[in-house]
C-alpha cells in the first residue's frame, strides 16, 4: 500500500478494499494553500471531501452553523463531510491557517467507489452513518487514535521541523560552551560551563548533592509541579466562571472590572508580606501567590473570548426564543471557547513564573526555592541544572493544557456537527 493510501485508509472512519482505496488514491487531486487562504467558502456546494497530509486548516462556522466552535484539523485528518452526507451546502469556512497540503477527493467517487464495492448504493449509505456514529460513540476509536498518533509522529520526523529544532538547541549549547569554556568571555567568567552541568545532572555522586540520581531532585520537581496544578486548578474554576461573567453581564463588569484592573497590575512580589500574614506556614503563601498571577491570565482570556463574539448570533439565537440560559450555554460558551483554552496555556506558562519567585521568598522545596538556596551557597551549578528543570516541565505541563485543549474543541465541535 502506498502512502497517499495509507493515509486515506487512516483519515477516513470507515474501511475500504486496497482496491477501492488504490482508485481513491489516483482519483485525489492534489491541493496546496498558502497560509490564510480560503478552502471553501460556507454556503459552497458540499462537492468535495479533504484530506490533510501537511499543515492546519481551521473550520470557522457561520450561517445555520453559526453557534458551533471553530475547528481546527491537522495533517492526517479530513474535513468537508457535508459531501457525503448528502448536504447541499458547507456549514463551515476552510481557511488554511499554515501552508498546508491537501488531497481533494470528489464526494461522489467517494460514495461511488464505495457503493460498487458494496454493490448497493443504500449498503455504502449505512457504511458511512455507521462511521458517523462511530465517531460519536467509538468502539474502536483507541486503536484508530494511535495510528493516527503515529502517523502525525511518522509525518513529523520526516518533515524539517524536528531537525531545525535541533539546529536551534545545538547554536544555544555551542554559544554556552564556546563563551564559558573555550573563548572563557570575561561577562561569562563566573558561569558554569556546559560540561560541569552535564557532569553534575548526570552523576552518581554529585558535588553539590543534586542530580537525576538523587531523590531530592525529584522532591523538588514534585513539590513544584503540586503547587502549580492546585494553583491552576483554582485559577480555572474561578477564572473562567468570572471572566464569562464579566464579558456576558454589563452590570457585573460595571461593580468588579474597575477593582479588577487596579489589581491586576500590582506585581506578585509586593503580595508577599500580605500572602504570608494571611496565610501561615511555607505552603499557602506559595500557591496564593502562584494562583495570582494564573487567575488574571485566565479571566482576562475569557472575558476577551466573549467579547469576541459576533453579538448578531445572541441576536439570532434571542429572536429564535432562546432564554438567556440556553443563549449562555449555547452560544457565549462555545464561542469563547478558543480564547479560553489559548489563556489556559497563557496562565500556566505565568503560573511557573510566579511560582519561582514565590519559592525564593517561601517554601522549603520546589525548583524556585532550590535556585535560590543554591545562589547563597555558591552551588552555580545546581542553579543551572533547576533552571533547566524549570524549562522541561514548564514546557510539558503547557503542552498538556494545549492537548487537552484541541482534544476539548475538536469533541466540542464533532459532538454538535453529529446532532445538527
Amino acid at each position: 500500500m502506498s502512502d497517499l493510501q495509507d493515509l486515506i485508509a487512516k483519515a477516513l472512519p470507515f474501511t475500504l478494499s486496497p482496491p477501492i482505496l488504490a482508485e481513491l488514491a489516483d482519483a485525489a487531486q492534489p491541493v496546496e494553500a498558502l497560509e490564510g487562504d480560503l478552502i471553501y467558502e460556507s454556503g459552497a456546494t458540499a462537492n468535495a471531501l479533504y484530506i490533510i497530509r501537511d499543515g492546519t486548516v481551521l473550520l470557522e462556522p457561520s450561517g445555520s452553523g453559526a453557534s458551533l466552535p471553530s475547528q481546527a484539523v491537522q495533517a492526517g485528518e479530513a474535513f468537508g463531510w457535508t459531501a457525503l452526507g448528502g448536504k447541499a451546502g458547507r456549514r463551515y469556512r476552510a481557511i488554511a491557517v499554515t501552508a498546508a497540503s491537501l488531497l481533494r477527493i470528489d464526494g461522489n467517487r467517494v460514495l461511488d467507489l464505495a457503493a460498487a464495492e458494496a454493490h448497493d448504493g443504500t449498503a455504502m449509505r449505512e457504511q458511512v452513518a455507521g462511521a458517523l456514529q462511530d465517531i460519536r460513540h467509538p468502539e474502536d476509536r483507541r486503536s484508530k487514535a494511535i495510528e493516527l498518533a503515529f502517523y502525525r509522529l511518522a509525518h513529523w520526523l520526516r518533515s524539517p521541523a524536528p531537525y531545525l529544532g535541533l539546529v536551534g538547541y545545538a547554536l544555544l549549547l555551542g554559544f554556552w560552551y564556546l563563551s564559558v569554556e573555550v573563548l572563557k568571555l570575561p561577562r561569562f567568567a563566573e558561569m558554569p560551563g556546559l560540561t560541569q552541568v552535564l557532569q553534575e545532572w548526570l552523576s552518581r555522586d554529585p558535588t553539590y548533592g543534586v542530580s537525576i540520581y538523587t531523590p531530592v531532585y525529584y522532591q523538588h520537581i514534585l513539590v513544584s509541579v503540586q503547587r502549580i496544578a492546585i494553583a491552576f486548578t483554582l485559577a480555572t474554576t474561578l477564572g473562567v466562571p468570572f471572566g464569562l461573567l464579566l464579558g456576558w453581564s454589563r452590570a457585573f463588569k460595571d461593580y468588579l472590572f474597575p477593582l479588577f484592573e487596579i489589581i491586576r497590575p500590582i506585581p506578585i512580589l509586593a503580595w508577599v508580606p500580605l500572602a504570608i500574614i494571611m496565610f501561615p506556614g511555607s505552603e499557602l503563601p506559595v500557591i496564593f501567590l502562584t494562583f495570582l498571577a494564573s487567575f488574571y491570565a485566565t479571566a482576562l482570556n475569557t472575558m476577551l473570548g466573549v467579547k469576541s463574539i459576533d453579538k448578531s448570533y445572541v441576536l439570532a439565537a434571542s429572536c429564535l426564543g432562546a432564554s438567556k440560559l440556553q443563549i449562555f450555554r449555547h452560544v457565549i460558551v462555545p464561542g469563547a471557547m478558543p480564547f479560553i483554552f489559548t489563556g489556559l496555556q497563557i496562565s500556566v506558562g505565568v503560573a511557573w513564573f510566579s511560582l519561582v519567585a514565590a519559592e525564593m521568598v517561601s517554601g522549603q522545596f520546589g525548583l524556585g526555592y532550590l535556585i535560590n538556596t543554591s545562589y547563597t551557597t555558591v552551588e552555580y551549578p545546581t542553579i543551572v541544572i533547576a533552571m533547566l528543570t524549570l524549562g522541561i516541565v514548564g514546557y510539558l505541563t503547557s503542552a498538556l493544557v494545549r492537548v487537552a485543549g484541541d482534544w476539548a474543541m475538536r469533541a466540542r465541535a464533532r459532538q454538535l456537527a453529529m446532532e445538527a
